[in-house]
């Protein structure tokens, strides 16, 4: 269908999904987590691309992920730690008072931070 032999020129093809309203990013994402009825599906460092054609957006994951039963986390609390180095970044406050604050406020980044200055 895209010609032979040695495949497609990439600039030709990236000008060929531009005529067709498709619009291709990359994603520097730390973690991919798929979750199902019985565990996780967790990928560090994946590779992701974001396919955008003419609104409708597909995702995709390389990597190869781990298995975690569901319910299992890095943090009892349930609090991302990103979250946790946001409110202690923005107050000035640790990362246990931080952390305190976000549970106190169920995992609520605004309340937190409200609460902490």
């Amino acid at each position: 269908m895209f010609g032979g032999g040695g495949g497609l020129d990439p600039r030709k093809m990236e000008q060929m999904m531009q005529q067709m309203g498709i619009d291709v990013d990359e994603i520097d994402a730390e973690e991919v987590v798929i979750r199902t009825a019985d565990h996780d599906l967790v990928f560090e460092d994946p590779d992701v691309t974001k396919m955008d054609a003419r609104g409708q957006e597909t995702y995709q994951v390389i990597g190869s992920p781990t298995e975690r039963e569901r319910g299992e986390s890095e943090d009892p609390s349930g609090i991302p730690e990103g979250d946790v180095e946001i409110v202690a970044g923005r107050t000035g406050a640790s990362e246990a008072e931080a952390r305190a604050a976000l549970e106190a406020n169920d995992g609520d980044l605004a309340a937190a931070v409200e609460e902490l200055e």
